[in-house]
């Protein structure tokens, strides 16, 4: 990974009214069954400040998230095809979103690649940034070191507004809200060439997944040329499965297993954070360690490790993108009741030996017992009175007494 959290910030704050420089945008609104409704291209600068609050808005969402987790840095893959993204991607980079042809064949590309079932719209932005020199303690310099010149993408939802009842001021009544059509945040992005290192990277593409959504590989592969990734929360899903189906119809005990498994990954991350380690690539070494001392049977941890190479082979996650906090929660909560459930059967085994050694009433046990001071123990007798045999346990003052546990009135 490359592009920092340093790098991704530097493009952001940038996207301000007095800081923009966006030069131009260009859009296409796709309909449901994948025709174009409408396509647009104008400078940017030149719109009116709600809209180009809005814009802006959408342009910055593609810069939000956390590197490695739902912001990609995908690199090209080899081959033909790639190298035709890669050019084309270049091309309406380059033309700074002035040629209709090369807009129209990027356009056609994502309609033709991209699964949605409903209406969409696709932003680009067009941006040249005067990248400043920067000394060794990251202080600014007048000059300026490099030109950056990239693009935005933005694929945004376009819903109808939900139904409600307002007020119709000409009418002077209320009734049914008119609906139209509302143009969301973008669910997926990208900037091209990535900005790495404080400059452009041509050889990579930073991708935008909004969190919780699908990645879309197939724009991946077959729009940006690239080799498709899964985002964290994707890979914290794909591991998940992999551990549940390796339990088959069993999912209590995956879920026991999870747990457990979830904990020593959070132990692993504490470890190296405390010691300022890089983050942990989760080799199958790696799996195989967290999975040592978890209560899983052997061939099903065996079965565990094999899928996990297998689903991630050539693209290893971090130990912190398979966390999941709640599990871990989860699984302190977990631990916290199984020690106070051992507290509670211990102290219930103390009070059952207890009972068994002190109170020992059944059928076969004396009627009496009694506990005594040894010095009282030797002043009881036994004697017949008025033709009753009985116990004489002689008092003291201030001497006191209980009978099955209640004060007695001496």
């Amino acid at each position: 990974m490359n592009i920092t959290k340093r790098d991704v910030l530097e493009l952001r704050r940038r996207l301000t009214k007095k800081g923009c420089s966006f030069t131009r945008m260009a859009g296409c609104y796709v309909g449901g069954s994948k025709n174009i409704v409408l396509k647009f291209a104008h400078p940017f600068l030149d719109l009116e400040d709600d809209v180009f609050y809005k814009y802006l808005e959408i342009a910055k969402k593609v810069l939000s998230g956390t590197p490695g987790g739902n912001l990609l840095e995908l690199n090209f893959a080899k081959g033909e095809d790639a190298v035709l993204c890669q050019q084309l991607l270049g091309a309406v980079r380059e033309s700074e979103l002035k040629n209709d042809g090369m807009l129209d064949h990027l356009y056609e590309q994502i309609i033709a690649q991209y699964n949605s079932a409903g209406n969409y719209l696709i932003l680009l932005f067009h941006d040249i940034y005067d990248v400043p020199t920067r000394t060794a303690d990251g202080a600014k310099l007048d000059e300026s070191e490099e030109i950056y010149s990239y693009m935005i993408g933005a694929i945004c939802p376009v819903e109808l507004s939900k139904p409600g009842i307002g007020y119709h001021e000409e009418d002077n009544c209320f009734g049914p809200r008119v609906r139209d059509w509302v143009v969301s945040l973008p669910e997926l992005g990208f900037v091209y060439p990535a900005f790495s290192g404080g400059g452009s990277d041509v050889s990579s593409v930073l991708y935008y997944v909004k969190t919780g959504k699908e990645s879309h590989p197939e724009l991946m592969a077959q729009v940006l040329g690239c080799i498709p990734q899964r985002t964290a929360g994707e890979e914290k899903s794909e591991f998940q499965s992999i551990v549940s189906e390796a339990f088959g119809s069993e999912q209590e005990d995956a879920e026991n297993a999870m747990l457990s498994i979830q904990k020593n990954l959070n132990e692993l991350i504490l470890v190296r954070d405390a010691d300022d380690l890089p983050p942990t690539v989760m080799t199958t070494q790696a799996v195989q360690d967290i999975l040592s001392d978890a209560p899983i049977p052997e061939p099903i941890k065996e079965q565990i490790t094999k899928s996990y190479a297998h689903v991630f082979e050539g693209a290893l996650p971090s130990a912190q993108n398979l966390l999941d906090n709640k599990m871990v929660a989860a699984s302190a909560q977990r631990e916290q009741t199984l020690a106070l459930t051992r507290k509670i059967e211990s102290l219930q085994q103390q009070l059952s030996e207890k009972s068994e050694t002190d109170l020992p009433w059944d059928e076969t046990s004396p009627a009496i017992v009694l506990q005594v001071s040894e010095d009282k123990a030797k002043q009881i007798q036994s004697q017949v009175i008025d033709g009753q045999k009985c116990l004489v346990i002689p008092l003291e003052e201030g001497d006191g007494a209980r009978i099955n546990g209640a004060p007695a009135s001496l």
